[in-house]
C-alpha cells in the first residue's frame, strides 16, 4: 500500500482519486462508513481510492501539552485502511504551513492541483483550511465550481449515542475496552518494541515483556486480559498485562508489561502489538512479594478463562 505525503505531488497513477477526508486516527465504526462510502465510489469508476489522516493531529499541534490520546499510530493506520480496500494512504503532516492554509486554497491548491482529486468524502462535521474556516458547504460549493465532487456520509450512532474517538477514549479511561472494542470494530491495541527492564518479573515467575506507551492514550491503569500478536511471524500469545507505574517497585515507572502464558521465547528488541480484552482490577500495592505473587496468580487463571470465552466466542 502506498504511503503518501501530502507535501508531494500525487502520483500521477494515483491522480483522478476519490479520497476519504479526516483524521480517522481510531479508525471506528463511523471512520470506517466515511472510508467505506470512498472506497465503493472509487470502485464503480474504476478509480483509486486513498484514505487520509493528519500527523501530528490538529489538537497536537494548538495545544502540544495535552495529555496523549493518539488510539493509534501510522503504521497500524496503514494497516486497517489496506484492510478496509483503500488503494493508499495520504498523510497530512499538520504543521504552521498548513494550519495558515485557507479553506479556499486547501481545496484549490492542494485537493485539486496537487492531488488532482475527483472526488472527496468526509463525515458531517468535517472541518479544514485557517481557523476552520472550511466545511462540507464549502466543499460542496466551491469544490463543485472547480470541478470537484463531494458526498458526506452521516454520523453513525450506537446505542443512542454518536461513535466517535472521544466516546472510545473515555471508555478506555473508564476501564472499559470491550466498550472500546465495539466501537472500534476491534480490540485496541498498543504496539512497541519490547525493551530491556529490570527483570523483576523473572525473579517471581511472570517474566513479562516491557514496552513504552509513549503517545497512545492512557487506558485506566491496572491488570488486563491481553493478547499479544508478534509482528515479525504473526503468532498470536494470550496473557494478562499491567498497565500504569508498578507501584509495588520502585522508582515508579509507567510501562506497559505484559506476562504471556506459556510461552519462553525471546522478545527482546521485537515489535509487538498488545490488544486489550478484559479489565480485571486496578494497580495496587501488596504488603508482600507473597502476597503479590498470590493476586497474580489469580489475576492470570481469571485472564485465562476470560479469554477462552472470549475469544471463542
Amino acid at each position: 500500500m502506498r504511503w503518501l505525503d501530502h507535501r508531494e505531488t500525487m502520483p500521477e497513477p494515483l491522480r483522478g482519486a476519490v479520497i476519504a477526508l479526516g483524521n480517522f486516527d481510531g479508525f471506528h465504526r463511523g471512520h470506517q462508513a466515511v472510508a467505506g462510502e470512498a472506497i465503493r465510489w472509487a470502485h464503480a469508476e474504476g478509480r483509486p481510492s486513498i484514505i487520509a489522516t493528519f500527523d501530528p493531529h490538529p489538537v497536537r499541534f494548538f495545544r502540544p501539552d495535552v495529555p496523549p490520546f493518539r488510539l493509534t499510530t501510522l503504521e497500524q493506520r496503514q494497516e486497517l485502511y489496506l484492510a478496509a480496500g483503500a488503494t493508499a494512504m495520504l498523510v497530512f503532516h499538520f504543521d504552521a504551513e498548513l494550519a495558515g492554509t485557507s479553506a479556499e486554497d486547501f481545496i484549490q491548491r492542494i485537493l485539486i492541483d496537487r492531488f488532482g482529486a475527483h472526488g472527496v468524502v468526509t463525515g458531517g462535521d468535517f472541518t479544514f483550511g485557517k481557523g476552520a474556516k472550511g466545511n462540507v458547504d464549502l466543499l460542496r460549493t466551491l469544490g463543485g465550481e472547480l470541478g470537484l465532487q463531494s458526498r458526506v456520509v452521516d454520523a453513525v450512532a450506537e446505542g443512542g449515542e454518536v461513535v466517535s474517538s472521544s466516546r472510545i477514549r473515555q471508555a478506555l479511561r473508564d476501564g472499559d475496552p470491550q466498550e472500546a472494542a465495539r466501537l472500534l470494530t476491534r480490540p485496541f491495541a498498543i504496539r512497541g518494541i519490547v525493551e530491556h527492564g529490570d527483570k523483576r518479573g523473572r525473579t517471581i515467575g511472570y517474566p513479562t515483556a516491557n514496552l513504552g506507551v509513549e503517545n497512545y492514550l492512557r487506558p485506566k491503569y491496572g491488570i488486563y486480559a491481553v493478547t499479544g500478536r508478534i509482528l515479525a511471524t504473526g503468532e498470536v500469545l494470550k496473557g494478562a498485562a499491567n498497565i500504569g507505574i508498578r507501584p509495588q517497585f520502585e522508582p515508579p515507572k509507567e510501562l506497559l508489561e505484559p506476562y504471556f502464558f506459556d510461552f519462553a521465547g525471546d522478545l527482546y528488541g521485537q515489535e509487538i502489538e498488545v490488544a486489550f480484552h478484559h479489565y480485571l482490577r486496578g494497580e495496587a500495592k501488596f504488603d508482600s512479594l507473597e502476597a503479590l505473587i498470590a493476586q497474580m496468580d489469580k489475576d492470570c487463571a481469571e485472564a485465562r478463562r476470560l479469554l477462552s470465552s472470549s475469544l471463542r466466542a
